[in-house]
């Protein structure tokens, strides 16, 4: 606890503040979103070195080397394709100066310590992000159903059992086409505006 206290003291940690939405413009991260496509920020946590961008499409880590150097790595978390897990919230004792937001995205851990005082829009983001995890779960066993329900109707049909005027070529091209559709656009979810508009009170 002493170290901890030491160090916030001496400017040696690396606490984030939440930047408010009138901010975002301002941001590194900004000049990094696809615009053309419609994504925006929701909500943003910036420390000395890095920002924590969370966007409809996106999770976009601008990661600094050191407080002073100006060299940044851009890192892209879509999730769509990186799950989001183990979200969890350790909130600040009496003492202490920060609380501690914790998730994995895919492979990826993160641990972002975070003043105190912002507590509350914490919270709102801790609540959006076990909702996109729930999300993508959800989706992630519809596109395990569809893959199961190819395999049933492969079973139940005959190879080449075509009917009059149908090639096999064109069963398997609209069997592709609707399969491709059910895992990759209805079972894929990529926009979740409407979880951190739900969630995020700014």
């Amino acid at each position: 606890m002493f170290k901890k206290l030491a160090s916030e003291a001496l400017g040696l940690s690396d606490i984030g503040t939440i930047v408010q939405p009138r901010d975002f413009g301002s941001v590194d991260a900004d000049d990094y979103l696809f615009h053309e496509d419609g994504e925006r920020i929701f909500f943003l946590i910036k420390s000395r070195k890095d920002e924590y961008c969370f966007t409809n499409f996106a999770l976009i880590h601008v990661d600094g080397e050191s407080a002073v150097s100006s060299k940044r790595s851009i890192k892209r978390y879509e999730y769509a394709s990186h799950a989001i897990t183990g979200v969890t919230l350790e909130t600040a004792g009496t003492l202490d100066m920060d609380l501690e937001l914790k998730f994995a995205i895919g492979a990826m851990p993160f641990s972002i310590d975070v003043r105190k005082s912002f507590v509350e829009p914490v919270k709102d983001i801790y609540k959006a992000l076990i909702s996109i995890g729930r999300l993508q779960h959800h989706d992630e066993v519809c596109r395990g159903h569809a893959l199961h329900a190819l395999n049933a109707t492969a079973t139940a049909y005959k190879l080449g059992s075509t009917g009059a005027g149908e090639s096999l070529a064109g069963q398997f091209t609209e069997l592709l086409r609707s399969l491709n559709h059910a895992v990759l656009q209805d079972h894929t979810r990529r926009d979740f505006s409407a979880v951190f508009e739900k969630y995020i009170h700014a």
